[in-house]
């Protein structure tokens, strides 16, 4: 079917401008961090805020490009895209370059890519594609497994990289199997799994196994009025046993140091206190700086390129995976909170467009586009705040780099793309 031209750019411009703001909002604190009162033109190269403003310049051309491509184009090709994306990956290993212990960039001249960012949107057009066709059901398991493998492929070449924080975000995707109708067990099972693991390193296995076992037996003799049956009772028993013992090999044996670190500084697994210190200072140094900026904007803070902490480059990678602490820092809590307000006003924006679709491809998609930007969000200002563990992935649309913002530019507008045309749709 051809497109009407007149429909073809009417975007959801609530969505665009949440869009703008935080990539502008997020451009400026790019540059208090990166300038240390050294500023001297917004296009200087040399500095991390020169390249972020060519980024975010050739993100426009991108962003054309995607809104002058027939919206059909991206549900046809999805399975190319993605296979694309495989190879991507695979050829890390041949060529990629090394940095801070991953190999997940390709280097062009000086110029790196991260595949890994890319992989992104394009599997979750090809898990869209997938769910939306008419010979899947996925509520049936077997379809369940192999939806499940389309995200797995990815996420396990990135995790082969050394990049555990992008192989976490894959697993925002299954939320969308929620969303399209599997049983909810699947998502009560993923918490106990998630509560049973932080359990068992916090108290150890033993504790938690007899805890599972008299919570068990209180309720079979005071709780279940059937027919007792002592089988039932023992299977979860085991199972739980079972989880709770691969929990504590995988954190002892699969885990490399400096994650058993964060995992350990966060759970505070060390009890003396001279060691804990000791473990704060080696391991948390980054984050125990980012909380003094943070802490030190007060309600309204110190005000742009202001920033003490900011300008003396006190927080490491500071542009990168930290620039919420520059937001901290000189915008104070009340800026904070903006961008916090901003970030979940487009992620429900997202999922509201994403209800409205008539297209099943479209909805999945917009589903993946919204748990993806929640669980960075999320993660990294979480990470930046002390609220969990140090997992060095970007703040979208605020972390200084070109494939992070090439890639959620891309991610974000496909759906728009896909929800402009929605009223072409049958």
């Amino acid at each position: 079917m051809n497109l009407n031209r007149a429909n073809s750019f009417q975007l959801d411009w609530v969505a665009v401008i949440i869009f703008t703001a935080l990539v502008v909002f997020g451009y400026f604190n790019i540059l208090s961090a990166s300038a240390a009162g050294e500023f001297t033109s917004y296009f200087d190269i040399s500095k991390p805020y020169g390249k972020q403003l060519i980024f975010i310049l050739s993100s426009i051309v991108l962003i054309l490009l995607i809104l002058a491509v027939d919206a059909k184009f991206y549900e046809r090709f999805a399975s190319i895209i993605y296979i694309g994306s495989l190879l991507s990956l695979a050829g890390l290993f041949i060529a990629g370059k090394q940095i801070n212990g991953a190999i997940s960039w390709y280097d062009f001249g000086g110029i790196t890519l991260q595949p890994s960012e890319f992989a992104k949107f394009a599997t979750t057009l090809a898990l869209a594609k997938y769910v939306s066709d008419m010979q899947t059901n996925i509520r049936d398991l077997k379809d369940q497994i192999r939806a499940a493998t389309l995200v797995g492929l990815p996420a396990f070449l990135i995790l082969l990289q050394n990049d555990a924080g992008s192989t976490l975000v894959f697993g925002s995707l299954f939320f969308i199997f929620y969303r399209e109708g599997i049983p909810q067990y699947y998502l009560l099972f993923g918490i106990f799994l998630a509560v049973l693991g932080i359990a068992t390193l916090k108290f150890s296995a033993t504790i938690v196994c007899v805890s599972i076992g008299v919570l068990l037996l209180i309720y079979q003799l005071f709780f279940k009025r059937k027919k007792k049956k002592i089988g039932g009772v023992l299977t979860i028993l085991i199972f739980s046993t079972v989880l709770s013992l691969s929990a504590q090999w995988t954190y002892n044996n699969v885990l490399q140091k400096h994650q058993q670190d964060r995992i350990g500084l966060w759970l505070r697994l060390e009890k003396d206190p001279a060691k804990l210190q000791a473990m704060k200072r080696n391991i948390s140094y980054n984050l125990n700086e980012s909380e003094k900026a943070i802490r030190s904007g007060g309600t309204f803070g110190k005000g742009f390129m202001d920033g003490t902490r900011t300008k003396g480059n006190f927080v490491p990678e500071q542009h990168t995976d930290y620039i919420f602490s520059t937001v901290g820092e000189e915008w104070g809590f009340l800026g904070s909170s903006m961008v916090v307000i901003l970030y979940v006003l487009l992620i429900l924006r997202i999922l509201f467009l994403a209800e409205q679709q008539k297209s099943q491809f479209s909805r999945v998609y917009g589903y993946g586009v919204a748990s993806i930007l929640f669980v960075h969000f999320l993660i990294n200002i979480g990470m930046v705040m002390g609220l969990i563990p140090t997992i060095g992935i970007p703040l979208p649309f605020f972390s200084y780099g070109g494939s992070g913002l090439w890639a959620f530019t891309i991610l974000v507008f496909i759906f728009l793309k896909l929800d402009s045309n929605r009223l072409n749709e049958w």
